[in-house]
């Protein structure tokens, strides 16, 4: 499960940004006993959260900016910053532009075996400038670094260009091999990828989870073409495995109760399958996807989504998960989430104000993301930062159209 998130200088955002799903440690949680998680390692941690604001406020470059990170770990190239994903200010007065800013991530998440790993990258337009990554295994143990990696030299040729590049390693516990491996990368043109990867393959059971956790658990959808068009794109058999379970069925009916089944198509699963349906009388018709409702075919693709956050306790980041979902059904896939005993996780971004409900959701479920309208840097906060907010008495709806909570334009 995803304890917190932290990362700087990503697009719209320059000062750190922090997500963290910790549920609170008072007696609120108590009112809301279905919406976290209780470990045996002393964290209590959230299933779902929601992202609020304006359009073009930053919330896709959050979403984009893990993205980002995931994509380090899925293919072994040159980690280092781009000038299309830098933030503007922070380039203004270098001369190299995006090569001489840093960009930072640190991810904290809760391992299938219950260790919690800390994974820390500083990078700039060179390649990494310190990767950190430790365990403890439970929230009031020390720490413990199992790598550690910072950058002490840079040489460049005539060219401008990399020579070389020098780094100082501590591995704990490794044997000589892998020390001898590690010191043949420390000392080369900067396109070494990340070090934990090579951890991972070196067969190091912690790095092995994290990576495996950062690769399969961890999944984040977009928006891009409209959901149902995207994942048709996309087809694989993890999907159509899926959409032949009997719970996918559960999960679909959601948007329709008179759906009885699913034709599935194996080469077009999310256009050409066939919705199976029964009348009031009791007669059953059938319509393919590419034929039925917009919102249909994006819930069909959706649903592939929930199943996985409640049945292989993924850790799913939506997009604008409701564009063309109605309040009620979005309210109902919350409800879903909640009363579902699992370990996986559902964040999403929304323009719907209706998510701004303390009756579902705590105060540390809400997030605001709002850009500033002179600098233009987004920023990312809580409704728990909101201390004067009450549970009982205060009305989120009107609070957030009247701008006082931020996360509407240029406010």
């Amino acid at each position: 499960m995803l304890i917190s998130y932290r990362f700087r200088n990503f697009c719209s955002f320059a000062e750190e940004a922090e997500f963290d799903l910790l549920a609170p440690g008072n007696k609120v949680k108590n009112r809301f006993p279905d919406n976290y998680v209780k470990t045996k390692t002393g964290y209590d941690i959230l299933k779902t959260a929601v992202l609020v604001g304006e359009n073009a406020g930053g919330k896709t470059n959050f979403i984009n900016s893990l993205l980002f990170l995931k994509s380090l770990f899925a293919y072994n190239k040159t980690v280092r910053t781009y000038k299309g994903l830098v933030n503007f200010n922070m380039l203004q007065g270098y001369v190299d532009q995006d090569r001489s800013v840093i960009q930072e991530y640190n991810i904290c998440i809760l391992g299938g075996t219950g260790v919690t790993y800390c994974y820390h990258l500083q990078m700039d337009g060179y390649c990494i400038v310190r990767e950190i990554f430790s365990y403890k295994c439970a929230r009031n143990h020390q720490e413990k670094v199992i790598l550690s990696v910072t950058r002490s030299n840079i040489v460049f040729g005539a060219d401008k260009e990399i020579k070389e590049t020098e780094y100082g390693i501590m591995i704990d516990n490794c044997d000589e091999s892998i020390e001898k491996m590690f010191a043949q990368t420390s000392q080369s043109k900067g396109n070494i990828g990340l070090h934990i990867t090579k951890l991972a393959i070196l067969g190091d059971s912690h790095a092995l989870e994290f990576v495996s956790w950062i690769n399969d658990r961890l999944i984040i959808e977009g928006n891009e073409f409209g959901y149902s068009v995207y994942k048709e794109l996309r087809n694989s058999e993890n999907d159509l495995r899926i959409i032949r379970d009997p719970r996918f069925l559960d999960i679909l009916r959601m948007i329709d109760y008179s759906i009885c089944g699913v034709e599935i198509d194996e080469e077009k699963p999310f256009s050409a399958s066939k919705i199976k349906r029964l009348t009031k009388e009791g007669k059953p018709f059938s319509r393919e996807l590419n034929r039925d409702s917009g919102g249909v075919k994006e819930f069909f693709a959706w649903a592939v989504q929930l199943f996985q956050v409640v049945y292989e306790d993924k850790v799913v980041f939506a997009d604008e998960m409701d564009r063309v979902i109605n309040p009620v059904l979005a309210e109902r896939m919350i409800a879903y989430i909640n009363g579902k005993r699992h370990r996986g996780q559902f964040i999403f971004s929304s323009h719907n104000v209706l998510h701004l409900d303390l009756k579902n959701y705590m105060k540390e479920q809400i997030y605001f993301v709002t850009k500033n309208r002179d600098s233009l840097n987004s920023e990312l906060y809580s409704l728990a930062d909101f201390p004067e907010i009450r549970y009982d008495t205060s009305k989120i709806y009107e609070f957030y159209m009247k701008g006082i909570l931020g996360g509407t334009a240029f406010e």
